[in-house]
C-alpha cells in the first residue's frame, strides 16, 4: 500500500478549536438557514427534526469521519487523496471536486443577494410596497447581483490567500460564535413579538409523523449531506491539514453537533416567526428574501433585527465559502505546481464566470429562457433553468454519489483494518466497532441510494 500522500507537508491548524470552527463553518451555510426550515415545515415540523437528527448520527457523522481520515492519511488534494491507496480511485475525488465547483458557482450568486439585503437594511430597509417585485427586479438585473457577488468573492480571495489555516482560521473563530449569538437574538426577538409564534414553536418541536413520506426521508438525508458538508470533499481537504495528534472521532462529532445546532436554531428563528406572522412558508430564496423581509417590516425595530439576521447569514456564507473555494484551489495548486495565491485567483475567476450564467438565468434575466432537460420516472422530462439544473444535479446526484463512493472506498478499497489504523491512530482513539462497520457498509449506501432514487421519481 502506497503512503506517498503522507510524505507531503501540510500546514496544520493552530488549535483544535480553530479546526472545529473552520470545519463547522464550512458545513454551516445558507442550507442551514433557508433550506432546513422549509423542509422541516413541509416534513411535519418536529417529525422532520427527529428524522434529521437520526440521519446526522447514522449518515453525517460517519462520513465526516471517513473523509477526514482519508484527508489526513493522504495529505494532498481532494482528487489525489483517493488515489493514494489505489490510483484508479482518483475518479471518486474528481466527482467530489466537480460537485464542489458547481455548488460554488450558484452559491456565490445567492450569497450576493444576502449582502444586498444586509446593506439595504443598514440603509433603512425600504423594499417598497411589493417586496416580491423588488426581489424579482434585483435578481433579474444583469449587473447588480454580480457586483454584490463579486464583493464577497474578493473578500474571500483576500482572506484565503494565505491558506485555510492562516487568516481564515483566525477570522472564523470570531464569526462562528457571533453567527450563533445573532441567530439566538433574532429568534427570541421574533418569538416575543407575535402572539402566534408560540403555536409555530409547538409545531416545530412536537412531531407529527402523519406527514412523513419517502420524500420527507429523502429530503432529510439530502439536507444532512448538504448541511453537514459530506460528499463534496470538504473534510478530505480540511483533513489534509489536521495533525496526527488530533482525535478525528471526537472532532467529527463536534463538527456535526455544531452544524446541527445551527440548523435547529435557524428553524427556531424562522418557523415560529413565519407561522406567528401568518405568512406563507416557501422554499429557497423566497423564504428569507420575501417572507422574512415582510415579517421584519411588522416587527418593532424590524430594520435592526433584519440587519442582524442578514449579517448572521453573511457570516455563515463566508465561513462556508472559505473552504468550498479552497477545495478546487488545493487541486489546482498541487496539480499545476503553482503558488497558492495564483491558484486562488484562477479558481475564483473560473467559478465567478460560471456564476454569471447562473445569475443571468434567474428571474427574468437574459438567460432565463435557456432550459435544460431533467428526467424523472413519475413526471417524464421537465426543464429547469441553468441555476436550478446545477442545484439539482449537484445536490441530488453528485452529493449522494460522493458519499456512496467514499463509504465503498473505506470499506473495500482501503479496507476496515487500514482505515481503522488512520481513524484511531493505531488504537489510540478507540477502535472500529461492529456498529461502525454496519453503518459504513449498509446504512450509508442505502440512504444515499434512497436520495438518488427519489430524485429520479422511483420512490415518492
Amino acid at each position: 500500500m502506497s503512503k506517498q500522500g503522507n510524505k507531503k507537508a501540510a500546514s496544520n491548524f493552530n488549535s483544535r478549536f480553530g479546526y472545529i470552527m473552520v470545519a463547522a463553518g464550512a458545513a454551516i451555510g445558507l442550507g442551514n438557514i433557508w433550506k432546513f426550515p422549509y423542509l422541516a415545515y413541509g416534513g411535519g415540523g418536529g417529525a422532520f427534526i427527529v428524522i434529521y437528527i437520526v440521519m446526522c448520527i447514522v449518515l453525517g457523522h460517519p462520513v465526516v469521519e471517513m473523509e477526514s481520515a482519508i484527508g489526513r492519511y493522504a495529505r494532498t488534494n481532494g482528487i489525489d487523496a483517493y488515489g493514494v491507496v489505489n490510483k484508479k480511485w482518483k475518479f471518486a475525488g474528481a466527482i467530489n471536486i466537480l460537485c464542489t465547483i458547481l455548488i460554488d458557482m450558484y452559491y456565490i450568486i445567492v450569497s450576493g443577494y444576502v449582502l444586498k439585503y444586509a446593506i439595504a437594511y443598514l440603509l433603512g430597509g425600504n423594499f417598497g410596497a411589493d417586496k416580491e417585485a423588488y426581489y424579482m427586479d434585483f435578481i433579474s438585473n444583469p449587473v447588480e447581483p454580480l457586483i454584490y457577488a463579486g464583493i464577497l468573492m474578493i473578500i474571500t480571495v483576500l482572506l484565503l490567500a494565505g491558506g485555510i489555516t492562516e487568516l481564515v482560521e483566525k477570522v472564523t473563530k470570531v464569526i462562528m460564535p457571533l453567527l450563533f449569538v445573532l441567530l439566538i437574538i433574532c429568534g427570541f426577538w421574533a418569538l416575543f413579538s407575535f402572539d402566534g409564534a408560540i403555536d409555530g414553536l409547538k409545531f416545530y418541536l412536537i412531531p407529527d409523523f402523519s406527514k412523513v413520506t419517502w420524500k420527507t426521508f429523502s429530503d432529510a438525508c439530502m439536507q444532512v449531506m448538504f448541511s453537514v458538508g459530506i460528499g463534496w470533499s470538504i473534510f478530505v481537504t480540511l483533513g489534509a491539514s489536521v495533525s496526527d495528534d488530533a482525535n478525528i472521532r471526537k472532532d467529527s462529532m463536534m463538527v456535526t453537533i455544531c452544524d446541527t445546532t445551527v440548523a435547529l436554531t435557524a428553524g427556531f428563528v424562522i418557523i415560529p416567526t413565519v407561522v406567528g406572522a401568518g405568512s406563507k412558508m416557501s422554499a429557497g430564496p423566497s423564504l428569507i428574501f420575501l417572507a422574512m423581509t415582510d415579517i421584519f417590516s411588522k416587527l418593532p425595530g424590524g430594520n435592526i433585527i433584519g440587519f442582524f439576521f442578514f449579517t448572521a447569514i453573511i457570516f455563515a456564507v463566508l465561513s462556508t465559502y472559505f473552504t468550498i473555494l479552497e477545495i478546487p484551489v488545493k487541486c489546482v495548486e498541487e496539480k499545476f505546481h503553482i503558488n497558492h495565491r495564483i491558484a486562488t485567483v484562477i479558481c475564483a475567476v473560473f467559478i465567478f464566470i460560471g456564476g454569471i450564467f447562473c445569475s443571468l438565468s434567474q428571474g427574468h434575466g437574459l438567460l432565463s429562457g435557456v432550459k435544460l432537460p431533467w428526467w424523472a420516472y413519475n413526471t417524464g422530462v421537465v426543464y429547469y433553468n441553468i441555476y436550478d439544473w446545477i442545484d439539482s444535479f449537484s445536490g441530488y446526484i453528485l452529493l449522494p454519489l460522493g458519499c456512496l463512493l467514499t463509504a465503498f472506498y473505506c470499506c473495500k478499497v482501503w479496507g476496515y483494518k487500514e482505515y481503522e489504523k488512520e481513524l484511531t491512530k493505531n488504537g489510540r482513539d478507540g477502535k472500529l466497532s461492529m456498529y461502525d462497520k454496519v453503518v459504513m457498509t449498509v446504512v450509508v449506501p442505502v440512504l444515499t441510494l434512497i436520495v438518488i432514487l427519489n430524485c429520479f421519481g422511483f420512490i415518492n
